[in-house]
């Protein structure tokens, strides 16, 4: 077990909420001077087949407290998956046949290994406990919170006062969530923000069966490759972890510099210091997007595979860099040099002479394949040049003297 002020250091990073943080001080306390890793459970229904990127922000932080040396349940919602969680929705959700979650949890089975060790890795389905439940101890376990307290929630409360329909399975969801944790005994529990409720309510289930609360800890939901929406695959701005290997990298690359920083935050293994220092400028913004896009290949896919789709995207980046049909333009001149954002502006690549000096302080112009940085820079007007702004711009400019 590692010393306390490392565990919170390592555990902190990325979490949201830490409810109540002081409880989980002396958990960990008891934990080092007991030598008794805590138990750490995190739920995922299987509602569809395959994880994305926004699935393992959680499996992450799984992962963390089980090289710290705690006890991980990966809690497989088979039963509660049939129900439909209803958090963030307007709607009642359709419930899923057994077959289709049986199905659905096959997949995660196979899929969270490429993170979490699996020898360290206690896989549970709460169909084991709730399917022997009889007709007489679900009353018993609904009786142990209120229809008030449920209506305290947002998403039910805002569809009470529209009016909207609220099935009676639906309020059974959070407490089946809740009472897991009391058959798994949690110490902390680890879900997103959206699930929040939910958690809590196993706290006060825990208190009603007699066992010491849980600990939450709420992790944000991981953006899209949109940047603004929450990733889905119903909005189409997901990465998935069984999808090939260039679609992976090429996505991640594709993402906005700060959202790489997000991505690095919730995703990577690198060092704080190593992200502090990708925000200072240290590293370029594009060499540090393929570091952490060839990290997460990696991490599913082997280094073998990483190292394919580093040389395949750049060989598709070069190519579409340099395509035949490059616009030309000729620059009149009479001179034997001209100053480079002068001639970004007259190619059309910039709108004006401070336009064209912030792109040049940005690294994003290029001349012949070279990065240049020094916006004082002249060419000489003898040669003709390959001239790229940004991703996508570029120009063949030759001069003419006459």
């Amino acid at each position: 077990m590692k010393n306390l002020e490392h565990q919170l250091s390592v555990l902190k990073r990325g979490a949201v909420e830490i409810i109540p943080e002081g409880e989980m001080v002396e958990k960990l306390k008891r934990s080092i001077d007991t030598n008794r890793p805590l138990v750490v459970k995190a739920g995922f229904d299987p509602t569809a087949p395959d994880l994305h990127l926004g699935h393992t922000v959680i499996i992450h932080k799984l992962k963390q407290f089980q090289e710290l040396g705690h006890k991980v349940f990966f809690l497989v919602g088979d039963f509660t998956g049939m129900i439909g969680d209803p958090s963030g929705k307007s709607d009642m959700r359709k419930p899923l046949t057994m077959d289709e979650v049986e199905k659905n949890a096959e997949t995660y089975k196979a899929q969270i290994f490429k993170i979490l060790d699996e020898k360290k890795t206690e896989v549970v389905f709460n169909s084991e406990w709730m399917g022997g439940l009889s007709a007489s101890d679900m009353i018993g376990l609904a009786s142990k919170y209120t229809i008030a307290r449920m209506l305290e929630r947002d998403d039910f409360k805002k569809r009470y006062l529209e009016g909207r329909s609220i099935a009676i399975h639906e309020f059974l969801y959070p407490i089946i969530q809740g009472y897991d944790s009391v058959v798994i005994k949690a110490d902390i529990e680890v879900g997103g923000t959206d699930q929040k409720f939910n958690l809590l309510v196993g706290r006060e289930l825990q208190r009603e069966f007699g066992q010491d609360p849980q600990v939450i800890f709420t992790m944000p939901l991981l953006e899209g490759i949109d940047g603004t929406q929450k990733m889905s695959k119903t909005l189409g701005n997901y990465i998935g972890i069984t999808e090939p290997p260039k679609e992976i990298f090429g996505k991640i690359m594709s993402i906005s510099d700060e959202l790489m920083l997000r991505y690095y935050e919730l995703l990577s293994d690198v060092s704080a210091e190593k992200i502090t220092s990708i925000k200072r400028g240290d590293i370029h913004p594009r060499d540090a997007k393929e570091e952490l896009s060839k990290e997460i290949v990696t991490r599913y896919y082997g280094a073998v595979e990483a190292q394919k789709a580093v040389d395949e995207f750049a060989s598709v980046f070069k190519e579409r860099q340099s395509p035949e049909d490059v616009e030309e333009i000729i620059i009149p001149c009479g001179e034997n040099h001209m100053w480079l954002p002068r001639i970004l502006v007259l190619a059309e690549l910039a709108k004006s002479n401070s336009d064209a000096r912030r792109l040049v302080e940005q690294g994003g112009v290029s001349v012949d394949g070279k990065k240049i940085l020094d916006v004082e820079g002249e060419l000489g007007t003898d040669k003709k040049y390959l001239i790229k702004v940004g991703k996508r711009h570029f120009k063949r400019v030759t001069f003419s003297k006459g």
